[in-house]
């Protein structure tokens, strides 16, 4: 069991780093393409149903890029598909998804304390809210909503508050916000993989063929990448939320994603403004200020402080508090954890909140928190930092990993 956890620790770190690189590729792309398709500028020389050419210069060269409306007379032989960066974003993060909060629901998924849920009730709103929120939006833009674009990006809106709001209502905060930024990255690549690569597709076939295509096709890909490109900020900060408490702990969490999403929209208006016209409208910097100093005022609202005393453990946490060598490993936890990760931290003054918004001060936050202190604290010295205690001996280390052994002892 315990070189098995190492080594599952190891592949959500792999996972975790295959979903950053992808996710890099997918977004630098977009931005590039939306950037280009922008600067675009017509010319005399431009060949027959040419829409605008760019010349750019990049790495000691110069780069002569032609876009055709609808379709170049001729398909070239060498054409490249820019689709396997959000395919590979999308299913590195379903992976670590599963991995982190389907695998370890008990710990990072559920909260009992908002909804009670078995893990796999959990799991199944989990998997399912992600389905359902494509199929919602993907009605919305096949309606004659798609007609009034402006009214379709509110629609969107509405949508992603909704589900900000639901999600905290039934996970923990970094789970709710995690998701949220998962039920909007599965909308950005379900609208590559239905919509985008689909109607390229159909364009190609009728060249081949010897058939002029069909413009609307086309429309409907550029529709769908404009709403990419105005999500993908937001997904940014919220799959980077975990490591930020005052983000998804706090009472008003909802509400801050939901904010971000219109921080997301002010920065890629200046920026799709900029690379269209040359110059960008400064006043969303103003707005874009105002809405991270509203968020940073929610985020003071008190943290969500529950009365873990009163609430009985779980069946998940009654088996690590119940495990030889708990007292021992609790004692150890409360002498050396505890004044950082406690509901009102004592170790600083500026230090307002625990890090992260782990809670190690009742029997319950350490019988939660068990896998996390195994490794953080027991097989690695990664806690307590080496500046803010020096208690911690290798015996109080032994100690952590005796208790969790016996607790998993004949664990598959």
């Amino acid at each position: 069991m315990y070189d098995l956890l190492v080594l599952w620790d190891w592949v959500g770190f792999a996972v975790r780093w295959l979903h950053v690189v992808t996710a890099m590729a997918w977004i630098g792309a977009s931005f590039y393409f939306i950037a280009l398709d922008l600067m675009l500028k017509p010319a005399d020389d431009m060949p027959e149903g040419a829409y605008g050419e760019e010349w750019e210069v990049h790495g000691g060269g110069f780069y002569h890029t032609t876009k055709y409306l609808v379709a170049p007379a001729r398909l070239p032989e060498h054409l490249t598909w820019h689709k396997w960066q959000s395919y590979s974003t999308w299913l590195s993060g379903a992976a670590l998804l599963a991995i982190i909060y389907w695998v370890g629901g008990e710990i990072y998924l559920l909260d009992p304390t908002k909804a009670d849920l078995a893990l796999w009730q959990g799991i199944v709103i989990s998997g399912g809210s992600l389905t359902i929120g494509w199929l919602a939006y993907d009605a919305m833009c096949k309606s004659r909503l798609s007609e009034t674009p402006t009214l379709l990006m509110l629609m969107l809106f509405a949508i992603l508050v909704a589900m900000s709001w639901g999600y905290n209502q039934i996970f923990t905060g970094r789970a709710a916000l995690l998701h949220l930024g998962a039920f909007t990255a599965t909308i950005m690549t379900a609208n590559v993989f239905f919509q985008i690569m689909p109607n390229q597709r159909i364009v190609v076939a009728d060249l081949k063929a010897g058939r002029t295509p069909d413009a609307k096709y086309g429309k409907i890909a550029k529709v769908r990448s404009t709403h990419n490109n105005y999500l993908t900020l937001p997904v940014v900060f919220l799959m980077l939320s975990n490591h930020y408490p005052l983000a998804f702990a706090t009472e008003y969490a909802w509400i801050i994603a939901s904010l971000i999403f219109l921080t997301g929209v002010t920065i890629r208006h200046y920026f799709n403004t900029m690379h269209a016209t040359g110059k960008g409208p400064h006043w969303t910097w103003g707005v874009t200020a105002l809405l991270m100093i509203l968020i940073a005022w929610l985020s003071i609202a008190p943290m969500r402080d529950t009365d873990e005393e009163a609430r009985p453990l779980t069946a998940f946490e009654q088996r690590f508090a119940s495990a030889e060598g708990f007292e021992a490993a609790y004692n150890t936890v409360l002498g050396n954890c505890s004044m950082c990760h406690a509901r009102e931290p004592s170790f600083s003054d500026h230090m307002l909140w625990p890090p992260k918004g782990v809670v190690l001060e009742t029997e319950a936050d350490v019988a939660r928190h068990a896998q996390a202190i195994f490794l953080q604290a027991g097989v690695s010295h990664a806690m307590p930092p080496p500046n803010a205690v020096a208690t911690m001996t290798d015996e109080n280390r032994r100690a952590i990993v005796a208790w969790y052994r016996d607790a998993t002892r004949g664990t598959p």
